[in-house]
């Protein structure tokens, strides 16, 4: 028995194609949404399916995702009224490309949804973007939980001369990035420490004031000695994250813009309350809180 292919007239083959094409980009779709380096998933409260506040937030989510008229990467919306009402935030790092951050913004919306189903409030981040929604006020609210941490294990050469280097640094960028006006607050620099060379970016969401942003990144800052246990003190490249401001430094560029070596910053004073002392020794330990989330890893 020989087999044998039935002719199909040509209305037929295109309608096939056609829903062929659409299982295609709709798994591509899918698979384009990568997992959230951190997440958070707010426990003060459930939606139920179908319910008013869902309606609202797939609508926020939608519009956040469709927007094309944003260049500037940073989303604030609100949908809905009280007890309803949705508010939502996403901000690309400042340095990121339009169509970089749309993409990003747009696995977000759904990646968020995934990962946190029936929340009232969530928390999501990837490397290059970070959304969060809630039914409370978001806007011009300084939130310092949850807080992300993430570090490089290898430490510098010269944890004393790379410390004060990096607090020159991020003293010269929080000012920067808090004069920035609403539609971004964002500072990238670098700076020589000895044989090495620190690099760094500092970023608040643009609904801060200055005073707002400035204090959120200075807190932020404070943390390297006082989190996880000193073991972020005197490493080679270290990621802090809050949902309203964020900082980060390697000691090899790793972000988009003009570079200027400036020279090593004197040695600093002994009293001085706010240079960042020797990594602690010993094996390092994880402080356990539920709104704390450390990751032992290499950043990328």
């Amino acid at each position: 028995m020989y087999a044998s292919t039935v002719p199909m007239d040509s209305s037929k083959l295109v309608l096939l194609l056609s829903f062929s094409y659409i299982l295609l980009h709709q798994s591509s779709l899918t698979a384009a949404q990568p997992n959230f380096i951190n997440y958070y998933c707010n426990n003060t409260g459930n939606y139920t399916t179908n319910s008013t506040y869902q309606r609202n937030l797939n609508s926020l989510l939608s519009s956040l995702a469709s927007d094309t008229q944003i260049d500037y990467g940073f989303y604030n919306l609100s949908v809905g009224e009280f007890p309803d009402r949705v508010n939502a935030i996403a901000l690309c790092r400042g340095d990121v490309a339009v169509d970089i951050c749309r993409s990003c913004v747009n696995d977000s919306t759904h990646k968020i949804l995934e990962v946190c189903p029936n929340k009232m409030g969530a928390f999501g981040v990837y490397a290059l973007c970070m959304i969060r929604y809630s039914n409370r006020s978001i806007f011009g609210v300084v939130d310092e939980q949850p807080s992300f941490y993430r570090w490089n294990l290898q430490n510098v050469l010269d944890v004393t001369l790379f410390n004060q280097a990096l607090q020159t640094l991020f003293a010269r960028l929080r000012a920067k990035a808090a004069s920035g006006n609403s539609l971004k607050k964002f500072a990238t620099g670098n700076q020589s420490a000895g044989v090495e060379t620190v690099y760094a970016i500092v970023q608040c969401t643009p609904d801060l004031s200055e005073g707002q942003c400035s204090s959120c990144l200075l807190d932020l800052f404070r943390m390297i000695t006082n989190c996880c246990g000193g073991n972020v003190r005197g490493k080679i490249g270290a990621k802090l994250i809050r949902p309203s401001c964020n900082l980060r430094w390697e000691t090899g560029p790793f972000f988009n813009g003009t570079l200027e070596i400036l020279p090593s910053p004197p040695p600093p004073q002994i009293s001085s309350p706010t240079s960042l002392p020797a990594p602690a020794q010993g094996r390092p330990w994880i402080l356990i809180n539920s709104l704390l989330h450390f990751d032992f890893d290499v950043l990328i």
